[in-house]
């Protein structure tokens, strides 16, 4: 043991490190596309006519008022509005650290922490101006009280606990998944007679949170039967389902404990984790990801998109501590919680550039390119809308700004007035487009298209095939990442 506490100091300072990469220097980068969206609705509320079409119940969550407070204080720059993630993933780190001591082992707490900093979607959350590292940190809480409920039994306890999983939803309506690893849990250590609650308190628990989550269980059952207007993946493959169980670090962890073991002839681990946590594990890690799959084949609708399944991800990293933990001893683990810690920096650290960017999206440059430009020769500007929902009738030629559906010029404003173009092609907007090509875009003598990419070049090309742009040229302005400007000149 005085191996391992010697081995102690330099974990923290791994953290640290791991964070600093990892969460903050992405920070200043330029917002995408769904982070405008949150601001949009820190600041003129979900109740603003032009979400009316964008899945309003999701824009209930508890997460948009915590954004608006904060707004008032620090503004909406992009390192202000991220700081809530950042702290409220921190939080989560602590609370896992506690759940891993508690489920597996004491010693455990650093390797499971390194194991959550190893997977590149959780880091992606700690810098996203998006509900899931809060509803991260709810869930984590959640599960700590309901656990100490069933080692106290205590009523005050189980209130708690109730009051925590239900906030869960508030937090994200498709988080309602995992919920069931708060009633696999309980279930399987009152089975196991491991817990001096009763079957009867533990049902009176449960109904109170069945209570206090009901309203949002309805609201998420009416978005689930549109959720095709509002999503925009396609219906999963099986592939995509194992990729997303993140094996490669629970396999890993768990065969190379067991190689280690084997080459440096340690002692049989005696005190296996117990059944109930290995079911929470289990739970935590698949619940999320088989029943989005699931309802996404069933359905039809495809809802199987990364950001929804990132919950799962701290139970494959408690799952891959539990399958190292059939092996390691307890003066072993932190030394491999810093190779751990080493790896994750090795291989998630990207470090060919300095400042990486948190997401493939630059909207603020473009925006200031586009800006450049109207400076230096005013020109028209076409903006196709980036939302899914800016299809007729929703939207119409004459949208009015500030919209949902244009966040984005919102958030990095454009100084010319923009034409605004749906998110795809339809009767309607290809007659606009044709209107505008004549009375206003070839007499310009020059134009710009500003927007995603796809449906920047959809646009591109149309336009480049009409009679009046015949001998124009085009060049490209940027690259801003998944952003683009195309300028056409006379």
């Amino acid at each position: 043991m005085a191996e391992a506490g010697d081995r102690r100091w330099p974990l923290p300072l791994l953290v640290a490190l791991c964070i600093a990469r990892f969460w903050l220097m992405p920070l200043p980068s330029s917002f995408w596309l769904d982070e405008t969206a949150s601001i949009f609705v820190a600041r003129y509320g979900a109740q603003h006519l032009s979400l009316a079409i964008a899945a309003p119940p999701a824009w209930h969550s508890w997460y948009y008022p915590l954004i608006r407070w904060q707004a008032s204080m620090l503004g909406y720059s992009e390192i202000a509005t991220r700081l809530i993630s950042v702290v409220a993933m921190g939080a989560f780190l602590v609370l896992f650290a506690r759940l891993a001591a508690r489920l597996i082992r004491p010693e455990a707490a650093w390797f499971a922490v390194f194991a959550c900093l190893a997977l590149p979607g959780l880091n992606y959350q700690a810098a996203n101006a998006r509900p899931y590292a809060v509803g991260m940190c709810v869930f984590a809480a959640a599960l700590l009280f309901l656990i100490r409920w069933l080692d106290s039994g205590r009523w005050a306890g189980g209130l708690l606990f109730a009051a925590a999983a239900a906030s869960v939803v508030y937090v994200h309506l498709l988080f309602w998944p995992s919920c069931l690893v708060f009633l696999l849990y309980a279930a399987a250590r009152l089975a196991r007679c491991e817990t001096p609650v009763s079957w009867r308190r533990a049902v009176v628990v449960f109904s109170l949170y069945g209570v206090l989550a009901v309203p949002v269980f309805l609201e998420t059952l009416g978005l689930l039967r549109e959720a095709g207007a509002h999503v925009i993946a396609p219906l999963p493959l099986w592939a995509q389902f194992f990729r997303s169980l993140e094996l490669t670090l629970v396999v890993t962890c768990g065969l190379g404990a067991w190689l280690l073991a084997h080459a440096r002839s340690w002692p049989a681990v005696t005190g296996k984790v117990s059944r109930s946590a290995l079911v929470l594990a289990g739970a935590w890690w698949l619940c999320q990801p088989v029943l989005l799959f699931a309802f996404s084949r069933v359905t039809g609708d495809g809802v199987f998109v990364p950001r929804y399944l990132q919950l799962a991800l701290p139970g494959a990293a408690l799952a891959a501590t539990a399958a190292a933990a059939l092996f390691i001893p307890p003066g072993s683990w932190n030394r491999l919680a810093i190779v751990m810690a080493f790896g994750a920096l090795a291989l998630g650290g990207n470090w060919r550039t300095l400042w990486p960017r948190h997401h493939n999206s630059d909207w603020r440059a473009a925006a200031l390119a586009v800006n450049q430009i109207e400076r230096n020769s005013a020109m028209p500007v076409i903006c196709p809308s980036p939302f899914i929902e800016a299809r007729p009738p929703a939207w119409h030629g004459d949208y009015p700004l500030p919209g949902f559906l244009y966040s984005h010029l919102d958030v990095y404003p454009i100084q010319a007035k923009p034409n605004l173009f749906p998110f795809e092609t339809s009767p309607q907007a290809e007659l606009l487009a044709v209107t505008l090509a004549r009375e206003t875009l070839a007499p310009a003598h020059h134009f710009l298209i500003y927007g995603w990419e796809p449906q920047v070049h959809f646009w591109r090309d149309w336009f480049a095939l009409r009679p009046e742009f015949a001998g124009w040229r085009q060049r490209r302005v940027g690259p801003f990442a998944d952003v683009d400007v195309i300028v056409f000149e006379r």
